[in-house]
Parts: structure tokens; sequence; C-alpha cells
């Protein structure tokens, strides 16, 4: 990966080559939180405008401490507050902004109106990069207000008349990493305003951000941060005093299984990957939100996108077949340990504030969330395809209407990501058994979304939306089913990526885009659920993803062995996420070491 030239900006010295703190020395255990479950492969990218870059930088996981966000979402308020934002202010058709007075990158300079500005305005310029697609809903952004000294702070965000969608805007406001101007535009200069290459720069080189921590070290084994005591947000949020942890580490393990045993051994103190039957770790010293079942709260629908460009993944029959024919009931006991509620069919949460869009009714009559093989053989047989079984009752291959025999289709998922691997396991081998001749795929964690992205899957294990933000569930749905920058595989896609419903293809059908455009233009409560009713039946009548069970939007689990003052559902000063990520980063500031730490 070729490295960042930052024009004499910043000093280039290769972190990646040590793996010490700053002063020499060891790491205290008193002073060094260990964190797990963001990063399962060696970092080669430390740049917030890459596809998949290494842990601290993250969008996708909302990972905010280095680059931030303007504000952050608290799911047990359901509220936005402020992070590089001071405040926000709803119009007809624009939302108001005001950017903290305080606010300071790590080399000093102020995060000012002209960074926020900057930072959103790539996305007009550069259509490959994640924050494109909000400008389908704004018109512009400009700076506002009286002249702020010394620097500008205010910026209204101009709704777009044709396409109003304030719960678009909203949300990326909470999720995208607001970049130094200062920094990112001589690189763009410097590599020919080509985003593509400048998305590749590893940015691994004292990264300027503005967040509580910064980068140290890297290697294979594990990601060094460390506290920075100039933080910024110390005085405006914490009253002057600093992160507990000088040092917030990473390790780096393969899978899901180590990060569990290091939670129980004590090497580990808080982590976001899936440990299986908690409760017996309790005597461990391993902890979640809730002490008892469900011990996570639900906030997420894992499922596996369909790319549909090609046969024989372009039939309903097919895919209807493939929704009829998982065994739900294993994946919710056996794949995630029981982390979960009975899976109701549509992309509809049945349970919290998106309860009242669900209609158990619509999900009965049209819908593919339990396991019935008569059903899944019915539409096999209704799209002319014929499985052919052995002796022993195993299935040898399928055909379809014309006797030709089928492809293998393949399901994807990271290899290492434990529960993910059961979920594709339990489900191939269900399908298998109706007659779908399907395998299972499993890939690099470094390439699941590239190639996401790219197209480049039959089946992909995905989340599609997981945050608690503003627009659910309209965002689960604009993830799944938007065509707004439609690509053809091979070109990315951040949203829709199984490439369903091609508006210049004959079979498309424009009530699902006239249904995303229209739900975040409505107030009233009874028009959004007629909406929300119809979208849903609209998604399991054509069945373009499989949603394959319920889970929470973020793994929560911390071991008290060497630091305690983690929140849980007793103690909900702060939502149920881990140090570093959306507002679980503010649990750094009440954790203490344990006595026994060093």
């Amino acid at each position: 990966m070729r490295r960042a030239s930052l024009s004499g900006l910043l000093a280039f010295a290769l972190v990646g080559c040590h793996d010490a703190p700053s002063d020499g020395g060891a790491f205290p255990r008193s002073q060094t939180l260990y964190v797990g479950g963001y990063q399962s492969h060696e970092p080669v990218s430390f740049n917030p405008l890459a596809s998949a870059p290494a842990w601290p930088v993250q969008p996708y996981n909302s990972v905010n401490l280095m680059y931030e966000p303007l504000f952050v979402f608290n799911t047990l308020t359901g509220k936005m507050e402020p992070l590089l934002g001071q405040s926000f202010a709803m119009g007809e058709m624009h939302i108001d902004v005001t950017v903290q007075p305080t606010a300071r990158f790590s080399d000093g300079r102020p995060v000012t109106a002209h960074d926020v500005k900057y930072t959103f305005d790539l996305g007009q310029q550069h259509k490959s990069l994640p924050v494109a697609p909000l400008w389908r809903f704004l018109s512009s952004i400009e700076i506002i207000g009286p002249e702020a000294k010394p620097h500008p702070r205010q910026l209204r965000f101009h709704l777009n008349p044709e396409r109003k969608n304030p719960l678009s805007v909203l949300d990326y406001l909470q999720e995208t990493p607001i970049l130094p101007r200062h920094v990112f535009a001589p690189l763009f200069a410097e590599h020919g305003n080509d985003a593509a290459q400048v998305s590749k720069l590893a940015l691994d080189a004292h990264p300027v951000s503005s967040g509580p921590y910064g980068l140290v070290s890297f290697s294979a084994e594990r990601i060094v941060t460390e506290r920075r005591d100039d933080y910024w947000g110390n005085q405006v949020f914490f009253g002057g005093k600093r992160a507990a942890p000088r040092y917030v580490i990473h390790p780096i393990y393969k899978s899901n299984d180590h990060y569990s045993v290091a939670l129980q051994q004590g090497r580990l103190d808080a982590s976001a990957a899936f440990v299986p039957r908690i409760w017996l770790k309790r005597r461990k010293g391993v902890r979640a939100w809730y002490d008892e079942v469900p011990y996570f709260p639900p906030g997420a629908m894992p499922l596996l996108f369909i790319n549909v460009t090609e046969a024989p993944l372009d039939d309903v029959h097919l895919r209807r077949a493939m929704a009829f024919s998982i065994r739900y009931d294993d994946i919710r006991e056996l794949a995630v340990s029981g982390y979960s509620q009975p899976l109701q069919s549509g992309l509809i949460l049945p349970f919290g504030f998106e309860g009242k869009y669900f209609s158990e009714a619509d999900a009965k009559q049209y819908g593919a969330s339990r396991f019935d093989p008569a059903r899944a053989r019915a539409e096999l047989e209704a799209g002319g395809y014929q499985p052919i079984f052995d002796s022993a009752g195993e299935l040898v291959e399928t055909r379809d209407r014309h006797g030709r025999r089928l492809r293998t289709l393949t399901v994807s998922s990271p290899a290492g990501w434990t529960d993910w691997e059961s979920i594709v396991r339990i489900a191939v081998r269900s399908m298998r058994s109706v007659g779908i001749d399907v395998r299972e795929r499993f890939i690099e964690s470094s390439q699941h979304r590239p190639l996401t992205y790219a197209g480049d899957f039959d089946l992909m294990m995905f989340t599609p939306s997981p945050p608690p933000t503003p627009s659910k569930p309209w965002s689960r749905f604009d993830t799944v089913l938007s065509t707004l920058d439609f690509q053809r595989p091979g070109r990315k896609m951040f949203k829709n990526m199984g490439r369903f419903n091609d508006p210049s293809a004959p079979g498309y059908v424009r009530r699902f885009d006239e249904l995303l455009a229209l739900i975040p233009t409505l107030d009233s409560e009874s028009e959004l659920r007629r909406a929300y009713r119809e979208l849903n039946v609209l998604f399991m009548k054509y069945q373009p993803a499989l949603p394959v069970v319920y889970r929470p939007d973020q793994f929560y689990e911390f071991s008290e062995k060497a630091w305690t003052g983690f929140p849980t559902a007793a103690k909900p000063f702060l939502p149920p996420q881990a140090p570093g990520a959306r507002m679980g980063t503010r649990s750094l500031w009440h954790l203490s070491p344990t006595p026994q730490a060093d």
C-alpha cells in the first residue's frame, strides 16, 4: 500500500516498525485498557476515506477514538448528543449546525466550519466516497451566522427540495468523521484530486485527528493508541478530567474464540466480538449489559445480501425458496447462543421504538421467516427447479426448467467470525436439504467490505445500517433497497449491494423508490405506519435479501479483573457500547483500575 506524503505538513515516521509506548517502557496494566472485536487481520490503512480502515479508524463501526463526527446518538434516550458539533436546529428546508468553539485537532489547529464543509463537500465531488450518497438529499452547505472570531463555527445544510430527507442528513451528521482540511486538501492536490488514490494512502504516520487518543504503533499482533492529555473534550464534557487509561490497545486475534478466551483470562478488558454462552463466563469475571437472558439488547438485523444480477438469483421463486428453507430457530439457539428473539419476516424490528411500524398480520401472510420445507419445495417447483438427490438423500445438483445443471452458489462470510460462520453453515445445510445447491465460502475479514461493495458474491453475510440512529427503520430499508447511485458489479455500491431493482431494467419496481423517498417527509404517525407496512410487504414479496436473526447492534462484554466502572443495565449512565465506539468512548472517563491491576 502506498504511504502518504503530506508535503511537509506531517513528519513521516513509520510507527509500524515498533510496538512500545512513547516513553520506551512497558505498558503498565493499571494504565492500559485492552479492547477487542474490531480488528482480526494485520492493519494496512488508518485512512478514514479507505473502504476498510483499521481500528481505531472505522467509520462503519462508529469508532471515534481518533476521528470524531459532529454528534453521537444516545440509544438510551433516542437523542443526538454533542461531540464536535455543539448544537443543531431543524428548519423546514435546512439543518443548522454549530461547531464547538474549543474543538481542536491533534496538531493544535482549531476544528472550524471550513473543516466540516470540506468533509461533506468531498462527497459531492467524489462519488466513490461513503459520504457521497448524502448529496442526493442536500442542495448545498454554507457557512452562516455572524462573523465568528477567531474562526467560523456555524453551517447550514440546505435540503434538496426534490428529495427532502432530513433523516439521512441527521444520520450522516452522527456517522461522518470530520477531516482536517489543512491535511486532506494538500493530499488531494498532490494526487491530482483523485479520491481513489487518496483513499489508498495508509496515513499511518502521526495522523492528525480530533479525538482523545492518537496512534502510537501497530503490528500484526496489536494496535496501540495513547491518550492525548490536551484533548479538547476533557474540559467541555468532563470538567477537565482526563480519560483514565493512558493506553488503549487492540490485540489482533484471528477469531471470536480468541477474544472470548482473552476476556476470561483478563488479557482483554472489553470486547465487541461475539462470545458464546456468556453465562458460563460469569465466574471468570466476564459480564454483559444484562446479567440474564437476552444479555444484550437487540438492535440490528444480520442478513444475507443476494446478488440478483445473474441467474438463478434473479428469480424470486429461488430467493423465496431460500427464505423458507432456513432453520431460523437453530440459528437463534445454536449460532448466537439465544441472544435473540424469534425472527419475524421483513426489515422492521418488531420491538422497541420500531415496533409500532411492524404488522404481525402482514408477516404471517407474506413472510418467510419460519423453516417450511414444503413451501420451499413449492417455490422451487414454481420456478421450474428440480433437485437431484443420491440414494443417501444427499443433494447432487439442482437443475433449471430446461434440465441444465445450475452452478453451485456460495454463501460468503468473514473467516473467524464464529457466530456468522455458524449462521452460514446452518443456512447452507438447511438449504441443501430442500434441494438448493449452495456451499460455504469463508473469506479474509479484510476483504469482506471490499467484496461486498463491489458485488463480488452470490450471497454475503452483512448487517445493514446496524447502529441505532434517528432514521430507523427507514435507513435499514434504504441500505438494502436504495437504487440511488446504482452501479454494476465491480463498481462500488455502499447500499443495495445485491443490486436489486435496477432502474434501467425492464422489471424495475418504481414503488420501492417512491416509498423510500416518501417516508422521511412524513410527520403523521398514521401515514408512517401505512407507508412502512406497504414497503415491508413489498420486501417480503420480492425477497431481495434474507434476514436471518436479530442481534445487538454491537456486542458489549467486559471483564472487571483489571478495570471497573463499566455501564450496565443496573447502572445505565451510558449505552451498552464498547470503549472507543460511539458514546461508549465516554466510559473511558468513568473507569478505574482495580487495586491488583499491576
